[in-house]
């Protein structure tokens, strides 16, 4: 029996699933709500066979040694096409695929791409979040909304992600010369907790090793 399911179909017209987005985000708790945290799972997403097959990893690491646990590679057809802001519909049920063959839950997800960074504040990783009931966290390299002004140069600096007069997200320097990442809460955590655990997955590399283990399994060649 599969640990995680959607409360809702997949194979939706863009106006359905925008409507779901809105009738979802409602559920998202920003704050706290965690216990311990030990195992830290990266999630991403990449296509084969012209993107007609979407390739779903999970990467699961100790925390906070990093130390590699668990990793699970899921495909399946892909049924939704590539629409901004609506990334959920196109991934989610490969990742879904992917987290339950896990032996064990992870205590927080690290998702390539937003949470509350998004128009309906509702990105990929709250969704995840939501549909799983676990902590997740929005991991973007590219900014979807929002304005930001400049980012501090040192490891871990970071300056917040407005839309209007909202806080969305924080926008935080990983290393030193290199592009900030765009962090966003998903689910049952603050946006300070968010870049904690960020920075706590963070070793020499601009990407967590989460979402670094995470896309090489879904992104390398096929496994």
């Amino acid at each position: 029996m599969s640990r995680y399911r959607a409360p809702h179909a997949w194979e939706l017209t863009p106006r359905e699933a925008v409507q779901v987005q809105k009738e979802l985000a409602v559920r998202v708790i920003s704050k706290d709500d965690f216990g311990t945290v030990a195992r830290v799972a990266g999630t991403d997403v990449g296509f084969e066979d012209d993107n007609r097959i979407t390739r779903a990893a999970v990467a699961v690491l100790s925390y906070p040694l990093l130390q590699p646990l668990e990793q699970a590679i899921a495909r399946r057809p892909t049924t939704f096409p590539y629409i901004p802001g609506l990334l959920s519909f196109r991934e989610i049920p490969a990742v879904l695929d992917a987290l339950n063959t896990l032996k064990q839950a992870p205590d927080l997800l690290l998702c390539d791409g937003q949470g509350l960074a998004h128009p309906r504040r509702f990105g990929i990783a709250s969704h995840l979040g939501v549909i799983t009931g676990l902590p997740s966290i929005g991991v973007g390299k590219t900014r979807l909304i929002g304005r930001h002004g400049p980012v501090p140069e040192h490891k871990g600096g970071w300056t917040p992600l407005t839309d209007g007069d909202e806080i969305v997200g924080a926008v935080l320097r990983t290393r030193e010369g290199v592009k900030p990442l765009y962090i966003s809460l998903g689910h049952r955590i603050s946006l300070e907790s968010a870049i904690g655990f960020v920075m706590g997955c963070v070793t020499r590399y601009k990407l967590p090793e989460t979402t670094r283990r995470a896309h090489r399994l879904a992104s390398g060649p096929p496994v």
